[in-house]
């Protein structure tokens, strides 16, 4: 993480070379990252790079164009419609602690992006003219708890950290960043090393704790074959003497011919005689497959275990080498290990995989995907909700929406009722209302008209009638907004839809 010096000097360079550039292109390439590349004066492509990854925060500048990931997060859609187009103003360091604050012009008042190094609690937040908090790259629950989106920006409450030294005081301005970006990189090369270790060991060691209860599963179902034997005997002797054996009895007594002894032998009362005799024979014969099975299996369990630990020794002998260990890790018996025992996880694992799909309950109970709303967030961070079909617009409105919640739905015309979660405000942002108001309309017949009327009400005043048709609502009190429709705002909200939502 960069010291205050460090974060001071970039600022500085910053502000004095890249002020009057224009936003060209906004990318959020990896979850921790953001990436604003600019267009200077002189036609000149620069990208300048706002790292919340703690070990490694950083503000900095690439030589290239990062690649995009996956899907488009919704800070960057946010990005693009908030600073997409306008001109960096200019670069500073709020209160003389490690904020780096980057000011872009815009229609209204401007934006701000704040890359805070925070340590853990390092963050990107995007700021309006005002120093309103519009959103965050990191969840607010991971960074800054006492903050809310809509809230006035302030600093953390600790004094702030010594200046600290610059390890590039040698380095000129115009080779800082690449200074920067190579003692970065460096490290984040130590830490991906350093967490293949750990992600091997871990593998090594939970594929001999589980290697382990199989072979002490198979040794046990090996052993049976002498329960096996047992119960054909049981059977044998039963069959001796079934005939005297009276209904309802709890066992009966037989001489075994081979020791002289009298044998007592348990019954099922539940059962028949002739059940009770089948029933030893069906026990038996599991016994014995169980027995077949563990002998069969034991002898490929122990060869694992010995692949294990050979495996063990290989990777001993590796001695903390960072190619060796990548080289072992390549190995396929270790890569299978790996993603068993010990799956790369984390925000770099998570960059290029599908968003893990919402768990909508009720309760104990699951809401079938079709019932499920559309979920879409705002400019402001807010989660903006939309029913699918009219059981899922009586379940919306009902049972998900609650507390200070928004309903909305276009005035006297069929359509989806919409949602907006205030997160428990009562002053949700203009702009938030005006996009579920869009959407309200979008999501009905109407959807091509140039203005409309939208009825918005709180969640309190929307009653289901008793017997009324499915998707019929009452709606007590609330106000009607007269939505101009924009097709900017519209296009920004419908591309915000959170991914791994079931397909309509």
């Amino acid at each position: 993480m960069m010291t205050l010096r460090e974060l001071t000097r970039a600022v500085e360079i910053v502000d004095r070379e890249l002020a009057g550039a224009r936003v060209e292109r906004v990318a959020v390439p990896e979850p921790l990252r953001v990436v604003v590349s600019l267009q200077t004066r002189a036609r000149d492509e620069v990208h300048l790079l706002l790292c919340s990854d703690p070990p490694c925060a950083r503000l900095s500048q690439l030589e290239t164009r990062p690649t995009s990931g996956g899907a488009s997060p919704a800070f960057a859609d946010l990005l693009r419609a908030r600073i997409g187009g306008t001109r960096l103003e200019g670069a500073r360091i709020l209160d003389a602690d490690r904020v780096a604050a980057l000011r872009f012009e815009g229609a209204e008042a401007g934006h701000e992006l704040l890359l805070a190094l925070l340590g853990p609690r390092t963050n990107v937040w995007l700021l309006d003219g005002a120093m309103r908090i519009v959103g965050s790259l990191r969840p607010l629950a991971e960074t800054r708890r006492d903050l809310a989106p809509g809230a006035s920006w302030r600093g953390p409450a600790s004094r702030p950290p010594p200046a600290g030294e610059d390890r590039f005081a040698g380095v000129p301005d115009e080779r800082f960043f690449t200074a920067l970006e190579a003692v970065a990189a460096e490290r984040e090369r130590g830490m991906r090393d350093a967490e293949l270790v750990q992600r091997i060991e871990r593998a090594l060691r939970r594929g001999a704790q589980s290697l382990e209860k199989k072979l002490a599963a198979l040794r046990e179902d090996a052993a049976s074959g002498a329960q096996a034997s047992d119960l054909r005997k049981r059977g044998e002797l039963l069959k001796s003497v079934l005939a005297r054996v009276q209904p309802g009895a709890r066992e009966v007594r037989a001489r075994d011919f081979e020791s002289g002894r009298e044998v007592a032998i348990e019954l099922d009362p539940a059962l028949a005689p002739r059940a009770n005799l089948d029933e030893l024979f069906r026990r038996a014969r599991k016994a014995q497959k169980r027995a077949e099975r563990g002998a069969r299996e034991l002898g490929a369990a122990e060869e694992r275990r010995a692949v294990l630990l050979a495996l063990e020794r290989d990777f001993a002998a590796c001695g903390g080498s960072a190619e060796r260990v990548a080289s072992f890790a390549a190995r396929p018996e270790v890569e299978r290990l790996l993603a068993r025992f010990s799956p790369e996880a984390g925000p770099a694992a998570q960059a290029g995989s599908e968003p893990k799909p919402r768990s909508w309950r009720i309760g104990a109970r699951e809401v079938p995907p079709r019932l499920q709303p559309r979920v879409y967030r705002s400019s402001e961070g807010l989660e903006i909700w939309v029913g699918r079909n009219d059981e899922g617009n009586d379940l919306l409105s009902t049972r998900l929406a609650r507390g200070h919640d928004l309903f909305f739905h276009l005035d006297a015309s069929p359509g989806s009722h919409v949602v907006l979660r205030t997160e428990g405000r009562s002053d949700p942002p203009a702009e938030s209302v005006l996009e579920a108001c869009e959407l309200a309309v979008h999501f009905s017949r109407h959807r091509k008209v140039a203005q409309a009327d939208v009825l918005v009400a709180p969640i309190k005043s929307v009653r289901k009638p008793r017997g009324a048709k499915a998707g019929l609502v009452w709606v007590t009190g609330g106000k009607t907004v007269r939505l101009r429709r924009d097709a900017r705002r519209l296009e920004r909200v419908l591309a915000s839809r959170s991914g791994g939502e079931p397909d309509d």
